[in-house]
C-alpha cells in the first residue's frame, strides 16, 4: 500500500511536508514513511503493552499507524498548533479512541509519565533534544521501567549527543541496543535509512 492508500485506510490525512512553522530549533513536518512504519511495526520492539510517545507528532501518522497495527496506547507531542489541530481533526476522524491523545506543548516542556516507547524523525535541535532526554531520565528515577527510545533516519547531532555523551552525565543511563534497516525499502542507498533504538537501563 502506498502513503495515500494507508491514509484513506485509515482516514486520516498526513501526506506531504509543511515548513511553514520551522525554526532553526524546530525542523519542519515530514511524516515517516508508511514502509518504515511496517517494518517497525514486524520488528517486534513494540507490542501492545506498551505505550508509545511520538516528540513532533506531526498530524499524528505514527499514532495512529501503530496503534491500529499493534493495539499500543500513544501520546502525540506537537508544538506547532496548526498542526496539531490537524491532528486532532485525524484522531475524531480515526475513530476517537480514548487510547490515543495529542498534546500542544514543547516536547521538553512535557513531564513523562508511563510511556515506554519514545519516537523521533529529527523534529527539533539536538538542544531540544538534551533537555527532552532530561525529562526521560528524570521519568525513569521517578518511575522505573523499560523505557526504548526510536529514531528514524538520525540526525548525525543526536548520534553525537546518544553516543558520545555530553557534559552532564545524562547518557550515563541509555545505551544502543540495535537498529532496524530500512534502505532496501527505497531506490536510494543512504546509510541512514534505519531505526536506531536506544534503551535506558
Amino acid at each position: 500500500m502506498n502513503e495515500l492508500s494507508w491514509d484513506d485506510k485509515l482516514h486520516i490525512h498526513t501526506v506531504g511536508r509543511d515548513a511553514s512553522h520551522s525554526d532553526p530549533y524546530h525542523h519542519p513536518y515530514e511524516p515517516t514513511p508508511y514502509c518504515v512504519l511496517q517494518r517497525l511495526a514486524e520488528s517486534g520492539w513494540i507490542t501492545p503493552d506498551d505505550h508509545l510517545l511520538d516528540y513532533g507528532c506531526g498530524k499524528g501518522r505514527v499514532p495512529f499507524f501503530l496503534h491500529h497495527t499493534l493495539g499500543c496506547r500513544a501520546t502525540g507531542i506537537e508544538y506547532d498548533e496548526t498542526i496539531h489541530k490537524q491532528a486532532v481533526e485525524n484522531a475524531t476522524a480515526y475513530g476517537g479512541t480514548a487510547d490515543i491523545r495529542f498534546l500542544c506543548q514543547p516536547a521538553e516542556q512535557y513531564s513523562l509519565e508511563k510511556e515506554t516507547c519514545l519516537y523521533f524523525f529529527n523534529p527539533f535541535s539536538a538542544e531540544i533534544l538534551r533537555s527532552v532526554l532530561h525529562k526521560v531520565v528524570d521519568s525513569f528515577y521517578r518511575s522505573p521501567r523499560r523505557i526504548r527510545l526510536f529514531f528514524y533516519y538520525p540526525d548525525d547531532e543526536y548520534l553525537r549527543l546518544l553516543l558520545t555523551g555530553d557534559s552532564t552525565g545524562l547518557i550515563d543511563e541509555i545505551y544502543f541496543l540495535d537498529e532496524i534497516d530500512c534502505s532496501d525499502l527505497f531506490d536510494t542507498d543512504d546509510p541512514r535509512e534505519r531505526v536506531m533504538i536506544f534503551e535506558l537501563i
